[in-house]
């Protein structure tokens, strides 16, 4: 029986992680690994940064982390990105590496929690967490093999991977969608542990269960599979005329430029959402529990959104699902704008996941399928600088400036409104 929607994205999804004989199954257990580990620092860091000082000086912290989000890409982009291109063979190497800095760089932060020390290792983390995300991003062409595709089609039909297999990198869509599946489930269950850790000990025992986590996170990585680099389906690197049309044109066509404009919008909406809850959250004196409330929330709505992308994928093209999760968002926005309450604003933080959801891996997929191989590495760092770029600008709004829900989601509203207006109508122009 085929199954369809989010069953077929979640049984695949399983499945893969459970067949360790395969590379994207390999590949699926350690983004499940990192995913928990990322979040065990997320949550060591919020309670020590965040909720355990006065709200003005919650403010002043908080900037200092958004400048620190940003300045890993700065060593990313223009040195690792290149890296990741010029050695494909050793890209599993990089995953490891990304792993074991931070297992003593957790080890470090765990001990200067309440020192300057935090923010250098804070950043050395951030480094080490952009270098797998990039990589990860490369690895999927690589570890989807063809009959990888060929097995989820018979399982599932259409729900989300291609029929003809000439044009499979149509269906990456589904495999990124299976990685943030799974680590999105990794992230709730690291969630409700590290919670439990950070109010029964304290954040320094949260990074040790971190260490412990990306130990496991080293283990697994090195058992990733080097891609065979006569493999018929692969490049490792650039012929001379996919050389100089990367040169002329770093970014890639249209579609790509386009894809990415809609991408980085999403990410601004999630950035300045994110906080506006948060700061939101600190003026009405709720308890940890609310923000951790919102982010389950976030979490249920992305997993639907995962399963909506599973379910559309060849019914919509990528530039559609981009161009209504756009929509949605902004449509969500103004609803929540009409009742301003904490409840209604967790109730937005779901939504938003859910588009948000649909809107990464739709991109994701575009960049594989349109940018050639042997410059992917590059590619996907460029992007996630100007996509973390966009988050960081988004969340320095409601910090800098106190906003109320409901003003801060009428300005969500128009702005993701008439992105997605502006999207739409741009690439088909274009």
């Amino acid at each position: 029986m085929r199954r369809r929607g989010f069953g077929s994205l979640a049984w695949a999804a399983i499945e893969d992680l459970f067949d360790q004989r395969t590379g994207f199954g390999r590949l699926a257990l350690v983004h499940v690994v990192m995913m928990a580990g990322d979040t065990l620092v997320t949550i060591s860091l919020a309670g020590s940064l965040f909720f355990s000082v006065s709200p003005t000086e919650a403010k002043g912290k908080v900037l200092a982390y958004l400048v620190l989000t940003i300045a890993p890409f700065a060593v990313v982009s223009p040195l690792l990105g290149p890296l990741i291109d010029h050695s494909p063979a050793g890209r599993r190497v990089l995953v490891a590496l990304s792993a074991s800095l931070r297992v003593a760089l957790c080890w470090l932060m765990s001990r200067h929690l309440n020192s300057l020390w935090l923010f250098p290792e804070a950043f050395l983390v951030l480094v080490s967490s952009k270098l797998y995300v990039v990589t990860r991003g490369t690895l999927v062409p690589e570890m989807a093999r063809s009959d990888q595709f060929r097995e989820h089609r018979a399982l599932l039909g259409d729900a989300g991977w291609p029929s003809d297999e000439h044009q499979q990198s149509r269906g990456f869509a589904g495999f990124n969608a299976q990685l943030t599946l799974l680590g999105t489930l990794a992230g709730l269950v690291a969630g409700v542990v590290g919670a439990g850790v950070l109010k029964s000990i304290g954040a320094p025992s949260v990074l040790f269960v971190a260490a412990a986590v990306f130990a496991l996170a080293t283990v697994v990585s090195v058992r990733l599979p080097s891609p065979p680099r006569t493999s018929s389906n692969l490049q490792p690197s650039m012929t001379q005329v996919e050389r100089d049309l990367h040169a002329l044109n770093p970014t890639g066509d249209s579609e790509v430029v386009w894809g990415l404009s809609a991408a980085a919008l999403m990410r601004f909406t999630v950035g300045f959402a994110t906080f506006l809850l948060a700061f939101g959250l600190r003026r009405e004196h709720a308890s940890l529990g609310w923000f951790a409330f919102a982010l389950a929330i976030s979490g249920i709505g992305a997993l639907g959104g995962l399963g909506l992308v599973t379910r559309t994928r060849n019914a919509l093209t990528e530039s559609t699902l981009l161009t209504l999760a756009l929509l949605a968002s902004g449509l969500g926005a103004l609803v929540a704008s009409l009742h301003p309450s904490l409840v209604s604003q967790s109730i937005f933080a779901g939504w938003l996941g859910l588009t948000a959801a649909v809107a990464q891996p739709s991109f994701d997929a575009i960049t594989q399928r349109l940018v050639a191989p042997g410059a992917q590495g590059r590619t996907f760092a460029r992007f996630a600088v100007r996509q973390q770029l966009l988050w960081v600008l988004g969340a320095l709004v409601p910090v800098g400036i106190a906003l109320s829900f409901g003003v801060g989601d009428r300005i969500l509203a128009v702005v993701t409104l008439l992105g997605g207006l502006v999207y739409a109508l741009g690439r088909r122009l274009s």
